[in-house]
């Protein structure tokens, strides 16, 4: 068991971001290959650089665990003829478990006399499962895009180069279509060896930082880390960190060696993101600022190699970065020869969808969608300003800056804006309203950032229903699981009130031009913000039928739903919860008989009946004391205090009496405990056992 396994996936340089998704299929696939194969080991460690993809097992077992398995066929009465020889399906089974009929026996199964024999497998030495396994976890990897070479039939992200596998200081025997494995790497592309030989993990690891390569992107991302930070020391600065920046020149290079660059000050006129937005996402620079965060005229960069002629490397990064913020500062200056509210009409150029129009077609959608979501509901948004910002939201999508740096849509919206003297309001939710951009990111500060952000995603959402274009299975093409996800994590962060069927009412109201049934739209529409309700609630630890129940309620408020969900989630693991589950259920199948909710007091006849009246009026109370102080624990004890009138009046009373009148009343007395209970949530949706 003190065994280990070294495996070297080596590859064309990949891209950053395909990186650490195949480093954890990787993982993945290899344990439970051996898993699968009863191939015991300690634990799997991970290692990658741009050009290889490691694999260090730990506590490798020598040989697969013995198989040892009963196995049943089918039932006596099947297995065997009258005669008593075995039917086909008796051999049948046997066949197909290679075993005769010396190797099967009966026996009793809850009453019931079943074939049955008892597989033997003696397992077979680890290497030999290796050699299989290894080639099958590659092979299983999936990318969002991968190649074929060289006539395989196998993809990768990249070409797959070499192998290295190594148990302990034996070579396991790989052959990956054609590659195969052996005990050589290779080091850096430029500074290290073309072809090292290792007989060890620990030959490996030393020969590799031998020849610049930092294996571990743990220890070369705080190296990297550490170097921009003492380069940006260096010239008075601070590295303007981005985790994801660092992430991704992490998966870029080797062996790192920071150094810093300049660049003219004229620059520093820009808005900061203009100047940023070349670094980082086009040149993989950290942006260096001053204490009081502002920028400096100087950026860091991370080299895939040493110092060696570092200076010369510093001027050809100078020049590349020179040329950016140069064509930078002629499109901020050719944009600003309009105002923003002048580049709108442009808009009229570019195709949102087909059927639906223009990105002019969306922008006056979105501010008709303001005003009369204003009027239409409390949002506690400045009508006026967010009508202004709602006009003005798209049209720096036409701007020279925006169609070179796409990255920058809405931050120029409102630099622009500003520029022009818009209230700092509108300039905010210009840019807010593309908030939140993915699962994670930050949402709108401001509420008409907010309100703008939802109504442009519903506005996404409800033309595409109207044209009959929904996510199916994974596909979502135009990300609308996204945008909704997006609103519903508007709703729960900023406490907004929104019943979703009139915002997509509202929203399809501006589709005049489009035929579809309404109606059936925003049903639609609602199922599918329910569905990502329940995703997002899962998500955030909340049982699927308790999200059903809460859903079940009368609540639009995102917060209270979610406040809801979880008061429930924890009092549904009271003990007695199935038995008040069974009594809640019969008053809610019951319920749904009734034709009406007036109780004539007067028309009880029986004692039970007339218990569970008195002491359903005092609940009924307590509950919309309790439900409006958003004491939901409380509610539910409240609601569920009503048990033992509930059973006692099914115990004695017959509900569907002859008599049609005491039958109406017992029936409406039951759907005004229903619909007590759905002010709380729909107790019938939680799954007992």
């Amino acid at each position: 068991m003190n065994n280990y396994l070294l495996y070297e996936i080596g590859v064309e340089e990949m891209p950053s971001r395909f990186v650490e998704s195949t480093l954890g299929q990787l993982k993945d696939n290899l344990t439970k290959a051996l898993t699968d194969n009863r191939v015991d080991f300690s634990g799997i460690e991970t290692y990658a650089t741009p050009r290889r993809l490691v694999l260090v097992v730990k506590g490798l077992a020598d040989r697969q665990a013995d198989l040892e398995e009963e196995v049943k066929g089918p039932s006596k009465k099947i297995a065997l003829e009258e005669d008593g020889s075995f039917t086909k399906a008796a051999l049948g089974f046997m066949r197909g478990k290679g075993l005769t009929e010396a190797d099967v026996y009966f026996k009793d199964l809850d009453g019931t006399e079943y074939i049955y024999a008892t597989l033997k497998e003696e397992g077979k030495e680890t290497e030999e499962i290796l050699s299989q396994v290894l080639v099958d976890i590659v092979k299983a990897v999936v990318f969002p895009k991968s190649m074929r070479w060289g006539g395989k039939n196998m993809r990768f992200v990249r070409p797959i180069r070499w192998l290295v596998a190594l148990m302990n200081d034996k070579i396991v025997p790989v052959n990956m279509e054609g590659i195969i494995a052996s005990n050589k790497t290779v080091g850096h592309r430029f500074l290290g060896a073309k072809s090292i030989e290792v007989t060890s993990i620990e030959d490996y690891l030393a020969k590799l930082e031998e020849n610049y390569v930092i294996l571990d992107q743990n220890k070369r991302k705080a190296i990297i880390r550490d170097q921009i930070d003492k380069v940006a020391a260096s010239i008075n600065g601070r590295v303007d960190m981005d985790e994801d920046l660092l992430e991704e020149v992490t998966y870029i290079v080797e062996y790192p060696t920071a150094f810093y660059g300049e660049f003219d000050k004229e620059y520093s006129s820009l808005p900061k993101e203009v100047v940023k937005t070349p670094m980082k996402a086009h040149q993989r620079y950290f942006p260096v600022v001053n204490d009081k965060g502002d920028l400096l005229a100087n950026f860091i960069a991370v080299r895939n190699g040493s110092d060696h002629m570092i200076e010369n490397v510093k001027k050809g990064n100078e020049k590349v970065l020179e040329a950016r913020l140069a064509d930078a500062l002629f499109f901020f200056n050719e944009d600003r020869k309009k105002s923003l509210a002048d580049y709108r009409q442009q808009l009229n150029t570019v195709v949102f969808q087909e059927k639906l129009g223009t990105l002019l077609d969306k922008s006056e959608r979105l501010d008709l969608l303001a005003g009369k979501l204003a009027d239409a509901i409390e949002t506690g948004a400045n009508k006026d300003l967010l009508e202004r910002a709602a006009y003005l939201s798209k049209a720096d999508l036409v701007t020279s800056m925006v169609f070179e740096f796409d990255e920058l849509q809405g931050y120029m919206g409102m630099e622009y804006s500003k520029l022009d003297g818009e209230d700092p309001i509108v300039s905010q939710a210009i840019y807010e309203h593309y908030m939140p951009r993915f699962s994670g990111d930050q949402i709108p500060e401001s509420t008409e950032g907010a309100i703008l952000s939802i109504i442009d995603k519903i506005d996404t959402i409800a033309g595409f229903f109207a044209i009959g274009i929904q996510p199916t299975g994974s596909a979502d093409p135009f990300a609308l699981r996204r945008q909704c996800l997006g609103i519903l994590t508007i709703l729960l962060e900023k406490n907004i009130e929104l019943d979703i069927a009139k915002l997509a009412g509202l929203a399809l109201d501006q589709y005049s031009s489009v035929d579809f049934d309404k109606d059936a739209v925003v049903g639609q529409i609602v199922a599918f913000f329910n569905d990502r309700t329940r995703v997002m609630f899962k998500d955030m630890g909340i049982r699927y039928d308790v999200v059903d129940a809460v859903l079940a309620s009368d609540e639009k408020n995102m917060s209270d739903l979610y406040a809801r969900a979880q008061a429930i989630n924890a009092w549904i693991d009271k003990p007695s919860l199935n038995d008040m589950l069974v009594a809640f259920n019969r008053v809610s199948t019951l319920a749904e008989k009734s034709e009406g909710l007036d109780i004539s007091e007067g028309a009880f006849v029986e004692g039970a009946e007339k218990d569970l009246y008195a002491k359903f009026v005092l609940v009924e109370k307590d509950i919309e004391s309790l439900m409006g102080q958003k004491k939901y624990t409380e509610s539910l004890d409240s609601f569920a205090s009503l048990k033992p009138a509930i059973d006692a009046f099914f115990d004695t009373v017959m509900v569907m009496d002859e008599n049609m009148d005491v039958r109406k009343n017992r029936l409406a007395l039951l759907a005004n405990i229903y619909k007590a209970m759905l002010k709380i949530c729909d107790l019938s949706k939680i799954v007992y056992k």
